[in-house]
């Protein structure tokens, strides 16, 4: 591609609409300090803040704790560098010069250590910038002397700080140290991690209580068994009466096959039907089943996952699409417990995609176990307890009958009368009772196989909860981790960026670069911490005599692969205005207008205010991002060029800078 003065060319990376898939908030509170915390405590998370990447808050933390009276050299050198940080020596204020001017007088007062020594250090080098190239050795000498934490310190948070010959000499050491560290501590392995929700709680379907049938069956029970009662005693006594022995040998065998009638008869009638998950479970060709109609929202997405978690969790032995057809209905019931479970607001499939992913596993090892469909098998009654219980209902149908025959065998009016009632009132009322016993029966049944089932269910999924968390915490990379590999990324592409137009530092007046979200993304942060990206694009422009020379590459995190790189060059006077757009729906939108082309507009941020915990501020939240995204100090940058066209280049020549005085 060939690159002309005031061409720009147009691509994904230009214009691009972000779409989110997945957003989290890290519950930490690394960054929070309790209002009458001490001096000490707002230092510490100050230094937090400055090495995360968020130095406005880190200048505000420490700033209170010096207030505070907590002052000595490791506190004003973090200070220093919390005042330096992401920011050229244009961007400081008056105020700001006098403060550090202040600063500097201070360090003769402090005890020497290593922490004076580094701060001295600071200083000269402010003192060097538009200084020769000659004239930088002593204080690099001094700068090479440090120990590498204070070293380190010093070189990151001025990077856009030292400019020209200083950046020169510096800049070997500083590529060699981002090769080093740009995949150290597994990145690869672990960046996932911070972007994965934190899920939530394991929940299970709850028993349910008695129906209203078993408690109404429960009340009418002890009437109808006192009227089976009294209808029995009665008619055993009419046939007592006109033949004894006979009567109680029928009462004997009456008695015995009812007792057997009962206990086997519970076995076939007395436990409630369980539901049939075994459509298709006996077709050994299963057809591809029919898609579910389409739901919205967060059902539609957790009969989504479980389709996908089912066909990449498969039994050996099966295609994606044979054990889905097998595991239809299964698959179905369990999505639609998921989705009555957790249907709140407030929960995003991805915080229940931990469980889901449990129950895909799970229901192929119950296959492999052979256990997948045991509810079926459990619900089936023996055949001998059904013979059993037909064998005992009829003997006692008939030894019944037999003692109604001798209660009215050779008796006189009224006695057969009598022991017909009897029979047909305890015919009546012993199905009746039956009847009610065998509703309450069930519902205990039920009630107290449901208890346990929740129980074991509730453990299982706590366990896998547990598991999984455990997993996610010893993974996620921390804030210092992730913003060390960003940094190692940004400079890995200044270099090549550098390489491919030959250019050195001392070409260039100053850079800048912009860190936004690419498309299709995931992103997540700490609480009060800055977004993160899981795609982003970097979008450097590097200010030179000749114009500006933009280039941009969408970036992977994870490892770091790039793609779409774009490069643009226009000259100052090319850059007629920039203008931001700000939404509280929407986000940060960057337009830049050129004069020979249309206008072009940078996504900076998204919105954000639907992911703020109670404590935080929308406005404070939005201020870290966008600093963290360098789009502050561009804005800066692009803002004055636009105003100034080529009279911006005088003002901020590196060579033209006014030394900083360094208080004697």
């Amino acid at each position: 591609m060939s690159e002309s003065e005031g061409a720009t060319y147009s691509s994904a990376a230009y214009d691009s609409t972000i779409g989110i898939q997945a957003e989290t908030v890290h519950n930490s509170n690394v960054y929070f300090v309790h209002p009458d915390a001490s001096p000490q405590e707002k230092y510490r998370v100050g230094v937090r803040l400055l090495e995360d990447g968020i130095p406005s808050r880190a200048r505000e933390m420490i700033t209170d704790a010096i207030a505070h009276g907590y002052h000595n050299a490791e506190v004003r050198f973090h200070w220093v560098l919390a005042m330096l940080s992401a920011r050229t020596y244009h961007d400081l204020s008056a105020e700001d010069v006098q403060r550090l001017h202040y600063a500097s007088g201070l360090v003769r007062a402090y005890a020497e250590d290593k922490w004076k020594e580094a701060l001295r250090v600071t200083f000269d080098l402010l003192a060097t910038l538009g200084t020769a190239s000659g004239g930088t050795g002593p204080v690099l000498k001094q700068l090479q002397d440090l120990p590498s934490r204070q070293h380190d310190a010093i070189l990151r948070h001025l990077d856009l700080m030292l400019t020209g010959g200083l950046k020169d000499d510096l800049w070997t050491e500083t590529l060699e140290r981002a090769r080093a560290e740009r995949f150290g501590n597994a990145r690869v392995q672990r960046v996932w991690a911070y972007f994965e929700p934190s899920p939530i709680g394991a929940r299970a379907v709850l028993p349910r209580p008695s129906t209203a049938a078993a408690v109404s069956a429960r009340a009418a029970l002890p009437l109808r068994v006192a009227l089976f009662v009294i209808s029995s005693v009665v008619l055993g006594a009419l046939a007592w009466i006109t033949h004894p022995a006979q009567a109680i040998s029928e009462s004997l065998v009456a008695l015995g096959a009812g007792r057997i009638a009962a206990r086997y008869g519970v076995r076939w009638w007395g436990r409630d039907p369980r539901p049939d998950h075994t459509a298709g479970a006996g077709d050994p060709h299963p057809q591809p089943h029919s898609p579910a109609p389409a739901k919205a929202g967060f059902t539609s997405g957790v009969h989504s996952k479980f389709e996908h978690y089912f066909s990449v969790r498969t039994p050996y032995g099966f295609t994606s699409e044979a054990w889905l057809a097998h595991t239809a209905e299964v698959r179905s019931d369990l999505a639609a417990e998921i989705s009555d479970l957790y249907r709140e607001s407030r929960v995003t499939v991805n915080q229940v995609t931990w469980l889901i992913r449990y129950l895909a596993e799970e229901t192929r090892n119950r296959h492999n176990n052979g256990t997948l469909f045991d509810q079926l098998h459990q619900g089936r009654t023996p055949a001998r307890t059904m013979a059993l219980t037909v064998v005992a209902l009829a003997v006692l149908g008939a030894a019944v009958l037999s003692g109604f025959g001798t209660a009215v065998s050779g008796a006189a009016q009224p006695r057969p009368l009598w022991a017909f009632l009897a029979l047909l009132s305890a015919a009546w009322s012993g199905h009746a009772a039956a009847q009610l016993w065998l509703e309450v029966r069930r519902d205990r049944h039920r009630v107290a196989r449901e208890a346990h089932e929740y129980q074991e269910e509730l453990t299982a999924r706590q366990n896998a909860h547990r598991r999984w968390k455990a997993l996610l915490d010893e993974t996620r990379p921390s804030e210092l981790e992730m913003e060390t590999w960003l940094t190692c990324d940004k400079t890995s592409f200044i270099d090549e960026a550098l390489r491919h137009h030959r250019l050195t530092w001392r070409d260039l007046i100053t850079h800048t670069i912009l860190v936004v979200p690419a498309p299709h993304y995931k992103r997540g942060r700490v609480r009060g911490g800055p977004w993160r990206y899981s795609h982003y694009v970097i979008r450097l422009f590097l200010f030179t005599r000749d114009g500006i020379r933009e280039i941009s590459s969408e970036f992977k995190f994870s490892n770091a692969t790039r793609k779409n790189e774009q490069r643009s060059n226009y000259r100052f006077d090319a850059l007629s205005s920039v203008q931001v757009t700000e939404n509280a729906d929407v986000g940060y939108d960057l337009e830049l207008f050129l004069t020979n082309g249309p206008a072009r507009k940078i996504r900076v941020k998204d919105a954000d205010a639907h992911q703020l915990a109670p404590d935080e501020s929308a406005r404070e939240i939005s201020e870290i991002s966008l600093s963290a995204a360098g789009f502050t100090h561009t804005f800066r940058l692009l803002e004055g060029v636009a105003a100034d066209g080529k009279n911006w280049i005088e003002r901020h020549n590196p060579d033209n800078l006014t030394p900083f005085q360094v208080a004697g």
